[in-house]
């Protein structure tokens, strides 16, 4: 895969660096700054970017704005966030509106490496990548219209939201594929959802409906 990666802390970003190309991707920009980070999206068009939500020069959404836009002139861009903190409001805004392609993983999940170029090549597919505590934290503000779900149904809507598939929620919960469809089935018809079938429509869905 070609990717951009837009991150200001040197070590971390050269980490980046070394540890995609020794994947067999190939880094076709860095960026350390938030003013960079436009450019270089719309010059390389690449198949994922790696981007910090908070640059320089202000340290605040540089990297996110510059993301969101670059969204906007390239729809359907991938875009993998890495973050220090759970920070909600980044993550709605990422999210809003159940965009494809969008991942917001915090930066400890990057010394984990298998898990981190799952999530990449899953978000470069048109999939979804959240770290559990971000989902945890989502779930968790906007609680109220989950009452409704037993506890098993908010353990599955969660690794929905991660993105796993059917057989995976099932191994993780240790439960049937076909146990997991009918609980699948009772979180959308208890959300008011409408019916979704199988793959990433029915996580962005679930995403959609949690930052409503």
């Amino acid at each position: 895969m070609r990717i951009v990666i837009a991150e200001d802390n040197v070590l971390l970003r050269e980490g980046l660096v070394l540890l995609l190309t020794s994947d067999g991707h190939e880094v076709v920009a860095v960026a350390d700054t938030g003013p960079d980070v436009l450019p270089a999206l719309l010059e390389h068009r690449p198949d994922v970017a790696v981007l910090d939500v908070r640059l320089p020069p202000g340290f605040r959404d540089e990297g996110l704005r510059a993301a969101i836009e670059a969204r906007k002139r390239l729809p359907g861009l991938p875009l993998l966030v890495l973050s220090q903190y759970v920070e909600e409001t980044y993550a709605a805004e990422l999210l809003a509106g159940g965009a494809s392609g969008v991942g917001y993983l915090l930066k400890d999940r990057v010394s984990r490496v298998d898990e981190f170029l799952e999530a990449l090549a899953r978000v470069a597919g048109g999939g979804t990548a959240l770290d559990p505590e971000v989902v945890s934290q989502l779930m968790t503000t906007r609680s109220d219209p989950l009452q409704a779900l037993t506890p098993r149904e908010r353990e599955v809507l969660g690794l929905m939201a991660q993105g796993l598939d059917n057989a995976t929620i099932a191994t993780t919960l240790v439960i049937t594929e076909r146990s997991v469809s009918k609980h699948i089935g009772a979180v959308f018809a208890k959300l008011g959802l409408p019916p979704s079938d199988s793959g990433h429509r029915r996580v962005l869905a679930v995403l959609a409906y949690l930052n409503s």
